[in-house]
């Protein structure tokens, strides 16, 4: 450590190259993506996420104002190779740096990303904010197999974009949520169309949509998900064998649907008699289906 601190402020660094002549500044690869960033998180962003936490927002108005807006993503470095010199400083050889990925729930691969270098700072103080800009963090994320993007980790109000918002942000398209989607209401129509015993079927937001922020007050988005419940309204009477055999024939048509596959991340199957609340057979109120359809 005295050595250390004895090269501090010298002529040369820890491995004694000269600092005389080296140019770190513009032009170099160092250069900073954004050199005005004061690392305040983007307002857009913040109007965004506080509309959405006093109910006169939604997740889809979040999703919006992170398009094209730069973020940073955390890295992690560490030294894989040092050495001592003749005069006593530990010199770094080699360190390796990492982006940090998260695991959802679920065990998928979720993308931490920070709005401000505060956020990312008090979620991991070793941790190194990167700037990007949000459209190469989903491009990054995509190209990893990661699914998922969570905003601001460890905050007040983690927000969480799921992989069809995550594809759209990639792509630099709009974002429509699943359950606001009039091709995946169709598509869902389309599959229960015949089904013997099926009286209808509708989409509505899933029980996955909702968050609770830091103080357990319902935020009515950034959830992990299912973002989309299925409702299915059966005739009354079906006996639990007639009750699996349409289920099953209405999941078959689902996954074959190519809307469903890209505009909707996980969706929840609630099965409802026509006039009441529980379908026959058996099967409960409340004991929805989960799959995901996403490819």
């Amino acid at each position: 450590m005295a050595a250390q601190l004895a090269s501090a402020g010298g002529a040369e660094d820890t491995g004694g190259q000269a600092w005389a002549g080296r140019n770190l500044g513009e032009g170099t690869s160092h250069t900073h993506l954004f050199p005005d960033d004061d690392g305040a998180a983007v307002p857009a962003v913040v109007r965004a996420l506080a509309a959405l936490r006093a109910g006169t927002g939604d997740e889809a108005a979040v999703v919006a104002a992170l398009a094209g807006t730069r973020v940073f993503v955390p890295v992690l470095a560490q030294v894989s190779s040092s050495t001592v010199t003749d005069a006593g400083f530990v010199a770094d050889k080699e360190a390796d740096m990492a982006l940090v990925s998260l695991r959802a729930a679920d065990g998928r691969a979720v993308l931490p990303v920070f709005t401000s270098t505060d956020a990312l700072g008090a979620w991991h103080g070793s941790a190194r904010p990167v700037a990007t800009d949000v459209r190469r963090a989903a491009l990054a994320a995509v190209k990893d197999g990661t699914q998922q993007l969570v905003l601001d980790p460890g905050s007040a109000l983690p927000f969480v974009v799921r992989r069809p918002a995550l594809w759209a942000l990639a792509q630099g398209r709009g974002w429509t949520p699943a359950y606001r989607s009039p091709a995946v209401q169709e598509a869902v129509r389309r599959c229960a169309a015949d089904l013997p015993g099926v009286v209808s079927a509708a989409t509505a937001p899933g029980s996955g949509v909702a968050v609770r922020d830091a103080d357990g007050t319902e935020v009515p988005g950034g959830g992990a998900g299912p973002e989309l419940a299925v409702v299915l309204a059966l005739r009354p009477g079906l006996d639990r064998a007639r009750l699996d055999d349409v289920v099953a024939r209405f999941q078959a048509r689902l996954s074959t649907e190519r809307s469903l596959a890209e505009d909707v991340d996980s969706m929840q199957l609630r099965l409802t008699t026509a006039g009441g609340a529980g379908a026959a057979g058996g099967a409960a109120t409340g004991r929805d289906r989960l799959s995901r359809p996403g490819r």
